[in-house]
């Protein structure tokens, strides 16, 4: 990632960036100064998260800086990684995004671990059964990759689709989940 682009001019929100590793590949993981998590994303998807960060906060809108986040978030990625699967709920968050993107990322984190989602199941449980390609839509602008679970939604038919970590990690994570899930 190109940090010194994302950081020229003027500076609005501070963020630092740790880099964890997990099972499924290196991840990036940025927050604000008060502890809250602002993004997430897998470290060879730079440039979705650079994406994300820029459409969030302007181009100029943010600073991105290397460094140690408040040791909760990362325990809680560990214990999530070691069959702990509700220790992502743990990780305080700051969205952002539109209210109906907010409404479909609280929804995903109400979808049980180990289990999968139709698209346009979830837009039936929002009550906007024509939705699902909405519903897609937020869902591939969700900044926080695994603690808002994205990969809980799949196709109508359960394929595994539209995950931009790739489908291996959306497959990977769904069955860590069902192997750990409280009623596993």
């Amino acid at each position: 990632m190109n940090f010194h682009a994302l950081t020229a001019g003027r500076q609005k929100m501070r963020l630092t960036m740790e880099t964890i590793s997990t099972p499924i590949g290196d991840m990036r993981l940025a927050a604000d100064a008060d502890g809250f998590l602002r993004a997430a994303d897998f470290a060879d998807c730079d440039d979705r998260l650079a994406a994300l960060l820029q459409r969030r906060f302007g181009v100029e809108g943010f600073s991105l800086t290397p460094g140690k986040l408040a040791p909760a978030i990362g325990d809680a990625f560990a214990a999530y990684f070691e069959g702990e699967i509700s220790a992502i709920d743990r990780i305080q968050v700051k969205t952002g995004g539109t209210a109906f993107q907010q409404t479909v990322w609280q929804a995903l984190r109400a979808i049980a671990p180990g289990s999968a989602l139709a698209y346009g199941r979830l837009a039936e449980q929002l009550g906007k059964p024509q939705s699902a390609r909405a519903v897609g839509h937020a869902n591939g602008a969700n900044p926080f990759n695994i603690v808002i679970p994205c990969h809980r939604l799949v196709g109508a038919n359960g394929a595994l689709t539209g995950y931009a970590g790739g489908i291996h990690r959306k497959r990977w994570l769904l069955d860590h989940e069902a192997r750990h899930a409280p009623s596993a």
